[in-house]
């Protein structure tokens, strides 16, 4: 199965320098790794090309940004990852072997990596409550058949909430495939904002949305 990996970027110098081995050990096992910029000024785009890695260029839009990347490519296995997560080891070998049947499309458990102690707690309940709703976040990286990607028309293209709705949309075809294995992703907006500044914006948001407040209106919120 011809697999692609889908990182979207924007000024993500620093986290993409930290990641650069992990990507390039993804490479190594004949998996294709595209970034699509938003728009970096910062040498994102440089450090990726001059690593190797093909680049595609996109407008703004962390949504706009997976579907120009998942579009560029006719791979059958599409994983959205982000610039500041790593896969478990034999991530890709573990999706291609349990992806099937009833099964189009999944996530991982997450393991924030942070400063604060709290974090093992928010991960720990970011998990269950995934499995309890079928809703994955995109912290826990996407994968999904492209076939199931194409049905659905590809992650709507709105500036916030962009993974609970895919989430629902191919709910509605397939039951999520949620492997207990755990990416790692970085704590940062949690270490910078605080973690209870953090949960209490994140429900806040989620409780809006759920209410029918437009993405557009919450995502100034989230900034």
């Amino acid at each position: 199965m011809r697999t692609l990996v889908v990182v979207p970027v924007l000024n993500e110098n620093a986290a993409l320098s930290h990641q650069l081995d992990a990507f390039a050990m993804l490479r190594s096992m004949g998996t294709q790794v595209l970034f699509v910029d938003g728009g970096s000024t910062d040498g994102t785009v440089q450090l990726a090309r001059d690593a190797g890695f093909d680049v595609l260029d996109s407008v703004r839009g962390r949504a706009q940004q997976m579907n120009a990347g998942a579009r560029a490519a006719s791979s059958d296995l599409l994983v959205f990852l982000h610039v500041d997560t790593r896969l478990p080891h034999g991530a890709l070998h573990l999706i291609e072997h349990q992806l099937k049947g009833k099964r189009g499309w999944g996530r991982f458990d997450v393991r924030i990596v942070g400063h604060s102690p709290w974090l093992k707690v928010i991960s720990f309940c970011m998990n269950w409550r995934s499995r309890l709703t079928g809703i994955a976040t995109g912290d826990q990286t996407f994968f999904m058949t492209r076939d199931l990607f194409e049905k659905v028309g590809g992650f709507p293209e709105q500036p916030l909430m962009e993974d609970i709705e895919m989430s629902k949309r191919l709910k509605r075809l397939s039951p999520p495939l949620c492997l207990s294995e755990r990416v790692e992703t970085s704590g940062r907006r949690w270490d910078k904002k605080g973690v209870w500044k953090t949960i209490f914006l994140m429900w806040r948001l989620r409780w809006a949305y759920w209410r029918g407040v437009p993405a557009n209106e919450l995502s100034r919120l989230y900034r």
